[in-house]
Formats: structure tokens, C-alpha cells, sequence
């Protein structure tokens, strides 16, 4: 209330102040242009001009009013078309995000045709169509891309290499990003889409070949780098084990991929691990053998001298010995001790075998210590004590049979 006051206050104080001098002195304005002449008083002329700017900024208002309420009232008018682009890209996201294919391509594909920069509406549409089935709308939808934004080749190539890949064509999704690759080879989200098509294909020679190029670019962490390096290798190893070559299959398919790995590669219990365990299927056995043990003598492994109980050596004796020299280092390792007792078992040593084999249980219970101790003693005629052995090893090797339920008896 006080600051109404005041200003009912000032108002009136203007007034008065305004009334006082228009009686002191009416002043005069003239003006003349040609034959136009104008002449009145100072006050008159104030007030002419300010009706006129009443009347100019009343105009205006009504021009802008007019404006408005036709762009309101006409559908087809500025205003409303970008307001039905807005609520197109708004529920195009929306229904992208949530599932709704159809509605999202639909409205997607609105939004992309009346924006300036569509690449973004477009490949959302062609991914709405694809997840439909509808390949070749997909496809469309991105060659229409293309023509509005032939710059973003590169991003439209890849968002159709990862729908072909989608839908289950791999060979298209091969043949577009060999095709990106060429023109852009240091880029990392081409090099990244291809590592990881090549690992779904299986093509582990082709993923080793990318390797320097993934390892260059700083395509991936190095750790993640190093782990998917020693498995293209393992799998490499796996794949040239199987090849047959003149009849045979391929022992000399296999050496040669050992032998295309570097030193240091080849010095990797993993790799040794996957390549010696190539040999044993292939029936290598003696050189499986050598292989572990020359590992296993430079570096002690525990998964290495598990599988050197696994191969039979040119002489079970020395194998034995070998074995047996590691323990003293290694006297708790279940892998060594579960090792011993089966080289035991090969050379016939049944009393030793047993003792490792027990020995090994009772650091850690294993379902292969548990099975080759429970053959032992069947032979051995403590039936009994082999059978348990034989139900540890069954519930150790899948836990999960402890909680799957029986089947209930059907009654007669």
C-alpha cells in the first residue's frame, strides 16, 4: 500500500507540476516545409506526437496479433509445422528407446525429411525398420541419408555395417567395413566393428592380422588388447590343428602357427597351455610332453603341470622323476600333487599314486582328483570308498544337480 501511495503521489505531482508550466507559458512550434505550414503550441504538439505513437505501437500490435492467430489457426503455417517436427523427433526417440519399432519409424522419418541435419532421424528409422525385419526399407532409409548428407558416409556406413551384422549378414557387414577401412584406415570405430566381427566369424588369422593396426591406433586398453592377442592365438592354434593337409590332420598345420608366434609369445604358459594341449589331441604326445616340460622347467605353472600328468612321454619313469623334482618348490599344489599320482598310475605305482591322489583332496577337493582316486580304489577292491568318491566328483563337477529338482514318480 505504501508504494501505491507514493506513486499515486508522483503521479499527481507531475500533473500539477505539468498544469503549472502549460499556464506559464503555452509555447509556440512551428513548421514549414514548401507549401505545407504548421503552427501550434509546444503542449499541442507534445501531445499530437504522443497520440501518434499510441496509434502507431496500437497498429502494430494488431498486425502481430493478426499474425499469430492465423499461424495458430492454419495447419500448414510456419509455426505449426515445426511444432509437429518437434513432437515427431520427441515421440521418434521415445518409442526408438522403448521398442516401438513401427511408431518410431514412422515418426522418425517425418523428422528426418522436414530437418536440416537428418543423419541422426534416418539412422534411428533404419534401425526402427531393421529390428522389423524390413531390410530393404532399412536400407533405404539410409541411402536416402546419404543423399541429404553425403559427408556423413562414414557414419551411415557403420550404423549399416552393425543392421547387416544385426540381421545376420555377415558377409554384407564384412564387405562394407573392409570398403570404410580402405578409405579410412586409422579411423577406431571402423577398426573396433571389425576386430569384433572377425572374432564372431571365427576368422582368428584375420583378427591376428589387425592386430598391429587395433595396437597402432589405441583401438583398446592395453590390457583388453593383450588378453584378445593371446586368444586370437589359442584360437589360431585350435583352428590349424584341425586342418587336413595330404590325408592327415594338421600336425604341421599347427607347428607352423606355433612357430609364426614370437619368442616371448611362444615363452606364455597360456599359449604354451593351448599349443601343447593341440599336440595331446593330435596325438603328439611325446612332443606335448617336451613342450610342458621345457616350459615348466623355465617357469612353474600350475594349469601346465596339470596337463603334463595328461601326455605320455617317450619314458613314464623320468616323466615321473620330473615331475617329482617340481614338488619340492611346489609341495601344496593340488595341480602337481592330482599330476603325480596319475604319472604313479602309469608307471604302476599303485601305493604312491594313492598317496598323491589323497594328498591332492586334501588341499583342495577336485572332481578329477576325486574320479582318478575312485578308479584306483575300485581296482584296488575298496568298492565302497570309490563309489563315494565317485558321487563327490559328480556333485563337484556341477553343483547345480543340487538344486535342480527330481522328477516326481508317476504313479501306477
Amino acid at each position: 500500500m505504501k508504494r501505491l501511495y507514493v506513486i499515486v503521489f508522483l503521479v499527481i505531482a507531475a500533473a500539477a507540476a505539468l498544469g503549472l508550466a502549460i499556464a506559464e507559458h503555452s509555447g509556440y512550434v512551428l513548421i514549414a516545409y514548401k507549401s505545407f505550414r504548421f503552427e501550434s503550441s509546444l503542449w499541442a504538439t507534445l501531445a499530437l506526437v504522443a497520440v501518434l505513437w499510441l496509434v502507431f505501437w496500437g497498429i502494430k500490435a494488431l498486425v502481430e496479433l493478426v499474425t499469430t492467430s492465423s499461424g495458430v489457426v492454419n495447419p500448414w503455417s510456419r509455426r505449426n509445422r515445426s511444432r509437429r517436427v518437434q513432437v515427431a523427433i520427441e515421440h521418434g526417440q521415445m518409442d526408438l528407446a522403448e521398442g516401438r519399432w513401427a511408431s518410431a519409424q514412422r515418426h522418425l522419418h517425418r523428422a528426418a525429411e522436414a530437418e536440416q541435419q537428418p543423419l541422426l532421424y534416418y539412422l534411428g528409422a533404419a534401425r526402427a525398420a531393421n529390428e522389423q525385419g524390413h531390410y530393404q526399407e532399412s536400407d533405404n532409409l539410409l541411402e536416402r541419408a546419404l543423399e541429404r548428407q553425403p559427408q556423413a558416409e562414414l557414419a551411415i556406413a557403420l550404423s549399416h555395417a552393425q543392421l547387416q551384422t544385426d540381421r545376420g549378414d555377415t558377409d554384407g557387414a564384412l564387405t562394407t567395413l573392409q570398403a570404410m577401412h580402405d578409405r579410412h584406415p586409422h579411423n577406431v570405430q571402423t577398426l573396433r566393428q571389425l576386430q569384433r566381427l572377425y572374432q564372431q566369424r571365427g576368422d582368428w588369422s584375420s583378427v591376428i592380422r589387425l592386430l598391429p593396426e587395433l595396437r597402432k591406433d589405441k583401438v583398446l586398453p592395453p590390457a583388453e588388447l593383450a588378453e584378445l592377442e593371446r586368444r586370437a592365438w589359442e584360437e589360431n592354434l585350435s583352428v590349424a590343428a584341425h586342418q587336413e593337409e595330404d590325408g592327415t590332420i594338421g600336425l604341421q598345420a599347427l607347428n607352423r602357427a606355433w612357430q609364426q608366434l614370437t619368442s616371448a609369445q611362444r615363452q606364455e604358459p597360456q599359449l604354451v597351455l593351448a599349443y601343447a594341449e593341440q599336440l595331446r589331441q593330435l596325438g603328439a604326445q611325446v612332443e606335448a610332453e617336451e613342450v610342458l616340460r621345457t616350459a615348466l622347467k623355465r617357469s612353474y605353472d600350475s594349469h601346465l603341470a596339470r596337463l603334463y600328468g595328461l601326455v605320455r612321454g617317450s619314458d613314464p619313469a623320468r616323466q615321473l622323476q620330473t615331475a617329482e623334482g617340481w614338488l619340492k618348490d611346489h609341495p601344496t599344489d593340488p595341480s602337481l600333487l592330482l599330476t603325480l599320482g596319475r604319472l604313479c598310475l602309469q608307471n604302476s605305482l599303485w601305493g604312491k599314486a594313492r598317496d598323491y591322489l589323497e594328498s591332492s583332496l586334501r588341499v583342495q577337493r577336485n572332481p578329477e582328483a576325486c574320479a582318478e582316486l575312485a578308479r584306483l580304489l575300485a581296482q584296488l577292491g575298496d568298492t565302497e570308498r570309490s563309489n563315494q568318491l565317485f558321487q563327490e566328483g559328480l556333485v563337484l563337477l556341477d553343483e547345480r544337480l543340487l538344486a535342480a529338482p527330481l522328477p516326481v514318480p508317476v504313479q501306477a
